[in-house]
């Protein structure tokens, strides 16, 4: 019997649920086509609200002067009124006017970049002005195009004698001197543009001239997109030749044709076969019709648009069966749900309970599963009626948020470098792992044995400072605890002791008094994550200890350098005091070339680095030719072996006399050709002396005097070759003589010529050896010490060999720099400190670079190591310069192209030469300065 009933009440709802069905699918069909008709309607409407102030703006224009123009100048005098149209409308593609004698002007808003590009449209401009001049018997008097910017002023002009345009012969211009009205075109494709437009126009009735505009209708694809019904609904617009004018897929209905060029496709060529049967439903236009396609049953319909216009567009509208009736068959599905809901009531509620209760045990499982892939990231919010389940979930949360916590207290003690940081962020993440309230970090002091604060969480009121009475782990952990725990707090201390046991310092939490956490596993798990600590903190000190060694090692490089010459004393401390004071300043600039100019920790330690190394290669040059300071010093100044020579033939005259007496010869002759030979002398070595100096640039007359002194002779009545060096010994071991030997006074002996042997430097740009990218002057030999090839010299006291010599420090810098195995973050550093006597013009060494081979901190070396040798006051050989000379200077070289111009501004501007000027010059070096006048002196204004 039940079961009759059950199976009645399940008939009876299946017809019910038919009928309603079979209702419902009317229904559904006919507000269909209403929604089809009415998106036809709002297309026709906003058809309308486009074109009306089109079409009214036309009505003025018609009215305005520039119908009646008769010149080019007169209708340009318009241009205003037509951009003034462009701007009120933005859907105008171009405003223009034909007039009867077939003189045309057109306006185009160069809005996109098609437009611009089809004109090759300068960049400033923003219009353009098309127009064709015509004379009464209708021959082209001139055609040209002109572009305007945004404030109308001409940009370019320009004459197109093939610009044949005649409106006269286009279909708007026929149209609308056919009508009284404002005509309007079919859509179609605006070929400048690219858009989907129409064309409106209208005729002066008195002057007969005909003005047009183009108008986009892209929007009306937009339109139909966002009026779509249903996602599987089909819909498009086409005129009377089934030319597709609206989709709302915009981009299918436009094609490039070789011959055509842009135009609109058909609707075959669209590739919607639905469509295409909408469009032949002529016999059942204006009803939802049903038909069959490969892809279902759809309903279809067929709506006229455009009447008020004439224009003959339709919309087709299609609608898969499948979705119309969705609602109609869900409704039916929800009737048969209800007849058997009253059944399945029970069942379900259970079902849900039963959800209820299992699915917090489904995400606790999926919680469960994350951890066990290692996804320690997930946060767990359940909320379940069953305790246990919550309890459970919430110890999971814990869990996972401790093991998270772990992972970043890891990769902190992995890659944080700075310890301060480092031991704040494993306090905070120690801290929240354990629960506790607040968390400090105490490192032992060496040198005081005192506990200093490094790190806090959450602790406010900590001492900055704890005196220790001892310096075992058991009396600090002491002192930690009593000082935290002076209200009654419950603090555990662990020690942070290093590989060697050593203590380091302590670790001190603050639990809170109804905490849990069982003590022992707690401590072990802390005394972990301490000594993981302890082990970093171990590491950077180690870290730290190397780097003030490498840096202290540095220094006494730097300084045993300063030390070897009393030439140069102080150099290597100041050019990196003063090089980093100019790239201070380049880093704070905020505006010019060095707005941008940024340098990390890394960098700036790597920039120190090489300024104190920039002449470590000096520890190889020869201290007498650092130190000469006359011509013919070597190891010695062999102006004395010159003198001696002197004094032989001093003796020589007074030898000659007293013979010429015992002889018998005029005693009053004798005495005269002695005075006269000795104050030869006199004259003759005061010239050499003054010569060896060096101070002044020395004349082709002055070597010539040289040269004649030289020839004066003496005799040498000892072998040359005896108490020589080995080295001296070879150069002369094959000079066989005879005793006595004549000798000139000054010579050039082949002795004097050094030859390289094995020590030629690969500094020749063709060396093989030359890894390095040298590109300098090799001199013939290793040194001339040449007697009257020094005294020769034209301005100053080195030869060409021993410039060589000196200059060769910054080859020997390089190479000592990039013999080291220097880590990542120090690699530049031979660069940094050997290209500091670069120029900018690239005529510098030792590689010859040029400004774009060089970065800022190498310009900065060569700034600061040039200013800082002219105002140096601890040089032997030199007075030192005021500072306004030294800047003149400096400014000259920048107007050569030696140093870079806008660092030299910087340097100026940025007041970095008053700066080190106050720090490191004496007071009357210090003299006023004229920036402007420096600055133009270097070509910088």
């Amino acid at each position: 019997m039940s079961g009759a009933i059950v199976l009645s009440m399940l008939v009876l709802a299946l017809a019910l649920i038919a009928k309603s069905y079979t209702g419902n699918r009317n229904t559904l069909i006919a507000a269909s086509e209403t929604s089809a008709r009415q998106l036809a309607d709002n297309l026709d409407t906003h058809l309308q609200r486009l074109l009306e102030p089109i079409e009214s703006m036309l009505q003025i224009l018609v009215l305005d002067p520039l119908s009646r123009a008769e010149s080019l100048e007169q209708r340009r005098s318009r241009l205003p009124v037509l951009v003034e149209a462009l701007k009120a409308n933005p859907v105008l593609s171009a405003v223009y006017i034909g007039y009867p004698d077939g003189s045309f002007l057109l306006l185009r808003g160069l809005t996109s970049q098609a437009s611009r590009q089809a004109v090759q449209a300068p960049g400033s401009a923003t219009y353009m002005l098309q127009s064709v001049e015509r004379d009464e018997n209708g021959q082209v008097l001139r055609g040209s195009w002109q572009f305007y910017n945004r404030q109308l002023q001409l940009v370019e002009a320009r004459d197109k004698p093939d610009y044949l345009y005649d409106p006269r012969e286009r279909p708007w211009f026929k149209d609308a001197k056919a009508s009284a009205k404002t005509i309007l075109t079919s859509p179609y494709i605006f070929y400048t543009t690219g858009e989907i437009g129409v064309t409106l126009a209208r005729r002066d009735p008195v002057h007969g001239a005909i003005i047009g505009v183009d108008a986009s209708v892209d929007d009306l694809s937009q339109l139909i997109a966002s009026l779509q019904p249903t996602p599987g609904n089909q819909m498009a617009v086409v005129n009377g030749d089934n030319r597709v004018v609206a989709y709302p897929d915009l981009s299918r209905i436009v094609s490039m044709d070789a011959e055509q060029g842009l135009r609109l496709i058909s609707l075959n060529e669209l590739g919607v076969p639905v469509l295409v049967q909408v469009a032949q439903m002529d016999g059942r236009m204006g009803a939802m019709g049903e038909f069959e396609t490969a892809e279902g049953s759809w309903y279809g319909l067929k709506v006229a648009m455009g009447d008020s216009r004439d224009v003959d567009l339709h919309l087709l509208f299609a609608v898969p069966e499948a979705e119309l009736l969705a609602d109609a068959k869900a409704q039916g599905m929800e009737q048969l749900i209800w007849s058997a809901g009253i059944m399945l009531v029970l069942m379900l509620l259970g079902w849900r309970i039963g959800r209820i209760v299992t699915r917090p045990l489904g995400e606790l499982s999926d919680a469960i599963g994350a951890l066990a892939a290692f996804d320690f990231s997930q946060r767990l919010e359940l909320a379940s009626p069953v305790r246990e389940v919550n309890h459970l979930s919430e110890l999971i949360a814990r869990m996972s948020g401790a093991i998270n916590s772990f992972q970043a207290i890891s990769r902190t003690l992995a890659r944080e470098p700075d310890l301060d940081l480092m031991l704040s962020r494993v306090t905070d993440h120690l801290v929240n792992i354990t629960s506790a309230e607040a968390g400090v970090v105490y490192l032992l002091d060496p040198d005081d044995g005192t506990l200093k604060r490094a790190a806090r969480a959450r602790l406010n009121g900590a001492p900055e400072q704890l005196a220790c009475a001892g310096s075992g782990m058991a009396e600090l952990r002491k002192t930690v605890r009593a000082a935290l725990s002076q209200n009654g707090d419950r603090v555990m201390t662990t020690p942070l002791l290093d590989r060697e046991g050593e203590a380091l310092g302590v670790l001190a939490l603050r639990l809170p008094e109804d905490s849990t956490l069982g003590e022992e596993a707690f401590r072990r798990f802390v005394d972990e994550v301490s000594g993981s600590a302890a082990t970093a903190i171990e590491t950077r000190h180690q870290v730290e200890a190397q780097q003030a060694l490498i840096d202290a090692i540095i220094r006494l490089l730097a300084d045993a350098i300063d030390a070897k010459s009393p030439y140069t004393s102080g150099h290597c401390e100041r050019v990196p005091e003063l090089a980093q004071m100019l790239a201070d300043a380049a880093e704070g600039a905020t505006r010019g070339e060095f707005a941008e100019f940024k340098m990390s920790p890394a960098a700036r330690r790597e920039f120190r680095i090489a300024a104190w190394l920039h002449d470590c290669g000096k520890i190889t040059s020869p201290e007498y030719v650092v130190d000469k300071a006359t011509k013919l010093e070597t190891i010695y100044n062999r102006i004395h072996e010159i003198r001696t020579r002197f004094e032989v033939l001093w003796r020589d005259a007074d030898i000659a006399y007293l013979k010429g007496v015992v002889t018998g010869e005029p005693e009053a002759e004798l005495r005269a050709r002695r005075q006269r030979t000795q104050q030869e002398l006199r004259n003759d070595f005061a010239f050499v002396a003054q010569a060896n100096i060096g101070g002044e640039q020395m004349s082709d007359e002055d070597q010539q005097r040289l040269r004649q002194i030289a020839r004066r002779r003496w005799v040498r009545h000892f072998d040359k070759r005896l108490g020589l060096s080995r080295d001296e010994y070879n150069r002369i071991a094959n000079q066989d003589e005879e005793l006595p030997v004549i000798e000139h006074l000054l010579a050039d002996k082949s002795e004097h010529l050094i030859p390289w042997d094995g020590r030629r430097p690969p500094v020749e740009k063709d060396n093989p050896d030359n890894i390095w990218g040298f590109d300098m002057a090799l001199p013939a030999y290793s040194f001339n010490q040449g007697e009257l090839y020094n005294l020769s010299i034209r301005r100053g006291t080195l030869t060409e060999e021993e410039r060589f010599a000196i200059n060769d420090h910054i080859v020997q810098t390089i190479r000592m720099l990039s013999a080291l195995p220097l880590p990542r973050d120090l690699r530049r550093v031979p660069d940094i400190a050997g290209n500091h006597h670069e120029k900018m013009d690239g005529e510098g060494y030792p590689r010859r670079l040029a400004a774009g081979s060089l970065s800022v901190p190498e310009r900065i070396m060569a700034l600061a190591d040039i200013f800082e040798a002219l105002t140096a006051a601890d040089r032997p050989y030199k007075d030192a310069k005021s500072l306004s000379e030294s800047l003149r200077l400096l400014a000259f070289m920048t107007r050569d192209r030696h140093i870079d111009g806008e660092l030299f501004r910087l340097f100026l501007e940025s007041g970095t030469y008053l700066r080190y000027a106050e720090k490191y010059l004496q007071p009357e070096q210090i003299d006023s300065i004229d920036k402007r006048q420096l600055l133009a002196l270097a070509g910088l204004l």
